[in-house]
């Protein structure tokens, strides 16, 4: 059962308690200085550098500071794909970061790696959370990427794991054209949006999504069939990725590829992770692995 979705009075209480956490203190006394001390003025935003390594990269949207980590690997260059990584609700990027070991893969197959930072530990996605403009942070951070790194627009990717998963479905129907591929790991097209039958992506998007068999999969794999059948969707193959984990290939009207694994005796996990969060390192399957072979199969089109 999928035990970490927030409810509206859980985000109440978590809204109110950040607002108490942030009242500040007054300043302890102290002896009146003999010399004036210069005026304060907040530090200048560093701006980040296109470059290996890992960087914070701070950008205002809507008047408001939000923030990204960013990982390219030691050989940057321009042209490189990208993957925008969304982590999970009441997680956080270092978790996704230890769990998915997204940042070795970049290394190893050459592309960059962003993971946007939430405000309210969830995205506002497809059924939770909150009520921040998170869809206009994206497209403000991958148009970033794309006129200061220069990472390929063709290349551009979404992955993420429940509440990052669902925000990956919500990204391919609120930014037509953005990401080629997405990989939703234990989430899904599912909540009230999906009740309208214009909710869907207005251009190509192909999707890989993993679904354990011991999770959320009936409401999972129901969301799928309605992202199948308003995208004309036909089936194309199936078949055994190792025991336990079958596969099937849909083809859709408008170019795209759906792609689901499912994935007997697992729970609300990432397979193939570490023992980090909500890593399974026991599954018999590498999400990481098979996501980038699906990605790099799945540029943009045209």
């Amino acid at each position: 059962m999928r035990t970490i979705r927030a409810t509206g009075a859980a985000l109440g209480v978590l809204l109110v308690l950040t607002a108490c956490d942030a009242k500040p203190e007054a300043a302890p006394a102290g002896p009146t200085p003999t010399v004036a001390a210069p005026s304060a003025s907040p530090s200048p935003r560093v701006p980040d550098v296109p470059r290996g390594g890992d960087q914070t990269i701070a950008l205002d949207v809507g008047g408001q500071t939000r923030t990204a980590q960013a990982h390219a690997p030691a050989g940057y260059q321009p042209g490189m794909p990208l993957v925008v990584a969304f982590h999970y609700y009441r997680s956080d990027v270092d978790v996704l970061r230890r769990m998915t070991r997204l940042d070795a893969k970049a290394d190893q197959k050459g592309f960059v790696v962003v993971y946007p930072e939430t405000i309210i530990s969830g995205f506002n996605a497809m059924d939770c959370c909150g009520d921040y403009d998170d869809v206009g942070f994206v497209k403000a951070l991958v148009a970033h990427m794309i006129e200061v790194w220069q990472v390929d627009p063709r290349r551009v990717y979404a992955t993420g794991i429940s509440n990052g998963a669902d925000m990956t479905f919500r990204m391919a129907v609120a930014a037509p054209g953005l990401f080629a591929a997405i990989a939703p790991v234990s989430g899904g097209f599912i909540g009230s949006r999906t009740a309208d039958p214009a909710f869907k992506p207005a251009k190509p998007v192909s999707v890989v999504t993993f679904i354990g068999l011991l999770d959320n999969a009936d409401v999972f794999n129901g969301g799928l069939d309605i992202w199948r059948t308003r995208l004309g969707c036909k089936p194309s193959a199936k078949g055994v990725y190792a025991k336990g984990i079958t596969w099937t290939r849909t083809r859709c009207a408008d170019g795209s590829e759906v792609v689901d694994y499912q994935i007997a005796g697992m729970e609300h996990r990432w397979p193939g992770g570490t023992e980090v969060g909500l890593g399974s390192p026991e599954t018999k399957i590498n999400a990481v692995d098979v996501m980038w072979d699906f990605f790099a199969a799945h540029p943009r089109r045209g």
